[in-house]
């Protein structure tokens, strides 16, 4: 009974911190969640989370770690951002994790990709729009993962009951 209830609060955490990684660069969010799917779904012999579940889960976290880093180049290309405004929108992700923290993962791949695009000669009114874009792709990634990361807490209170 104790050793059930410290999995289950052990899985609780992992999902709960892997919640709040999708909002604090610092924490891989998803890998953490679907660790503790991992972690319930093994004690329990694959018979309440199946091992195919958790492949599929897998291959969803593998996907949104490339998410992280597309997102903001897709959404700036897709805002018809140069080279450079791609280029600095990875920069700005890199640097603004660094200096700026969970803020800077937002304001990183925005200020990068206005640089970007000010350092190509565009006028502040296109590199703002290419900004923009890079921002969505950041917003839409982190909707991504969250949708992810809120299906893998379903899966497991599904499993309790």
């Amino acid at each position: 009974m104790l050793g059930e209830i410290t999995l289950i609060l052990v899985v609780i955490a992992l999902l709960l911190v892997g919640l709040a990684g999708i909002f604090l660069p610092f924490l891989p969010g998803v890998p953490l969640a679907w660790l503790g799917i991992f972690i319930y779904a093994y004690a329990k012999d694959f018979t309440s989370i199946s091992l195919k579940t958790v492949l599929i889960f897998l291959g969803l976290t593998a996907f949104t770690l490339v998410v992280d880093f597309a997102a903001p180049m897709i959404g700036a290309k897709k805002y018809h951002a140069s080279k450079f405004g791609v280029l600095g929108s990875s920069i700005g992700l890199l640097i603004g994790l660094i200096v700026l923290g969970p803020i800077g993962i937002i304001a990183g791949p925005f200020l990068g990709a206005l640089l970007g695009e000010l350092a190509a000669g565009r006028k502040s009114q296109e590199a703002i729009h290419s900004a923009k874009g890079a921002l969505i792709g950041f917003l839409a990634g982190s909707l991504i993962k969250m949708i992810i990361v809120l299906v893998m807490i379903g899966f497991f209170i599904a499993a309790l009951f």
